[in-house]
């Protein structure tokens, strides 16, 4: 419909243009060959123009598709579905500073939002992939980014940062702990056999909050300090907290702990 549209325009602007110079050109002919010099004007702008404008509008459609393709390929992992590391942050930035709200219609920079980055790791991926293989280490992959999407809301943005770890922003003001634990135990129950030898998956989760404001970059290097006091606490874990060194209390959530500490 959209090539139709163009090319009926385009052509019905070429006829009225032609026709209207030619009625300047040759009105003091007379009717007989004044209608003869219009109605041949008209003829061939239509002759001309109807394929020419069709065949423009077909290439720009193929252009529009072949870029939305190639936007597409570059913000979706094409291994997990989930976003790329670029993508997945710039939403973050455009999220934590107020770019992109539809309700900012002003388009302010400057109202800052609050979010949570939760840092989700593999544990022990490397001896998936020893064991198994990289393909059953993909398939592992797949299997993790299918347990997070499973626990998220509908406006919870999923990354795969790299390797083995993905992100997840929590736009707003949420309960990140249960979310994290929520995650947590998706993956642990979820079904991987590679082999045919049932191989149980786990994860460790990392997370930061910022009341307003904030970059990726920042909440990213804070959540992923608390990836690591998650790993160095036995692995299977979440830590979480917010993202300002003055409140130093992480909620640390294990199998086999039933509180935070």
């Amino acid at each position: 419909m959209q090539i139709l549209r163009w090319t009926t325009l385009g052509t019905l602007f070429c006829v009225v243009f032609a026709v209207s110079f030619n009625f300047l050109l040759f009105r003091d002919l007379g009717d007989p060959a004044l209608s003869r010099a219009l109605f041949g004007s008209a003829v061939v702008a239509c002759l001309l123009a109807a394929p020419s404008f069709f065949y423009l509008s077909l290439k720009l459609r193929q252009l529009a598709k072949t870029n939305h393709r190639l936007n597409t390929i570059a913000s979706i992992d094409g291994l997990t579905g989930c976003l790329t590391r670029r993508a997945f942050s710039t939403l973050v930035d455009d999220w934590l500073h107020g770019a992109g709200d539809p309700g900012n219609a002003k388009g302010d920079t400057n109202d800052k939002r609050p979010g949570t980055l939760l840092v989700i790791d593999a544990d022990r991926f490397k001896s998936i992939n020893d064991r198994f293989g990289h393909q059953c280490g993909d398939e592992a992959l797949c299997v993790i980014a299918a347990a997070i999407r499973a626990s998220m809301r509908i406006d919870d943005l999923v990354g795969r940062l790299g390797g083995e770890e993905f992100g997840v922003f929590l736009p707003g003001t949420v309960d990140a702990g249960e979310i994290a634990e929520r995650i947590r135990r998706k993956v642990e129950t979820a079904s991987f056999s590679p082999q045919e030898c049932p191989h149980q998956l786990t994860v460790s989760i990392g997370g930061a909050s910022v009341s307003g404001g904030g970059t990726f970059n920042h909440i990213y290097r804070l959540a992923d300090e608390r990836l690591y006091e998650a790993k160095r606490g036995g692995r299977n874990r979440i830590a979480v907290g917010p993202a300002t060194p003055t409140v130093p209390p992480l909620r640390l959530v294990s199998p086999n702990l039933a509180s935070a500490t």
